[in-house]
């Protein structure tokens, strides 16, 4: 299996970024880690090796990025418009560094975003920003509405970094052309206390006309193991 590290200083966030790239070939996947995880996070759960098939066979290949949670959302200390400031700069940092630099690696034109539980948001927060460059969101078990990390206050960048305020106020013909040609899948145990939050996103969405697919399985579901089961139903599109 290919597996490489890059470590490169970030103009978007004005520090060095890691990131882990498993596979040569396929479909290019952008992976997000769980709240405050780190780039090596699915590899220390062993995902890739439970996955190898898609990755050996040139099916997929997935960059598996660090977060900065601990400086955006997470950060208490700050101010929740300095939070929302932070994660636009982590928005630009994936699409101005990462996204370019798997193209370089890979002509493959198919990018995903894959995530759960908190990683989930960041997958439909940038899959929702920016259509033009991707074509499937995976979330799981996720959390879709970001104003609980807000304090109650909301500003443009809390705005622009929450797809549950920003699907709504999205008028612009062009752009919904786009997040409807999107495939969006999000799954989600029917005993997840996070259920509602998928079934929100759903209806936002639908509002708008965006197609999406919510998939509710039974029992709770929030773990690395039936994430894994998840990828492997549903990676390749709707059940």
């Amino acid at each position: 299996m290919n597996r490489e590290y890059h470590r490169w200083y970030s103009p978007s966030l004005q520090r060095d970024m890691e990131l882990l790239i498993f596979g040569h070939a396929g479909a290019r996947v952008l992976v997000f880690p769980t709240s405050r995880g780190k780039y090596y996070e699915w590899e220390d759960r062993g995902m890739w090796n439970k996955l190898s098939w898609f990755i050996d066979n040139g099916h997929l290949q997935f960059y598996c990025v660090d977060s900065v949670d601990g400086e955006s959302w997470y950060n208490r200390n700050a101010h929740p418009g300095q939070r929302a400031w932070r994660q636009t700069q982590y928005d630009n940092y994936l699409y101005n560094e990462v996204v370019p630099l798997s193209r370089s690696k890979n002509p493959n034109p198919f990018l995903i975003t894959l995530g759960a539980s908190f990683g989930a948001y960041h997958a439909m927060n940038f899959g929702l920003k920016h259509p033009d460059v991707v074509g499937r969101i995976l979330g799981m078990s996720g959390i879709y509405d970001i104003s609980y990390w807000t304090d109650g206050w909301s500003g443009e960048h809390v705005y622009l970094n929450n797809p549950t305020w920003f699907i709504p106020g999205e008028n612009d013909p062009r752009r919904i052309a786009m997040l409807q040609r999107l495939d969006i899948i999000m799954v989600a145990g029917s005993d997840d206390p996070l259920l509602d939050r998928s079934r929100t996103m759903s209806r936002v969405l639908w509002a708008k006309g965006i197609g999406n697919a919510l998939r509710e399985w039974n029992g709770w579901n929030h773990d690395w193991g039936y994430w894994e089961q998840m990828i492997r139903a549903y990676i390749g599109g709707h059940d």
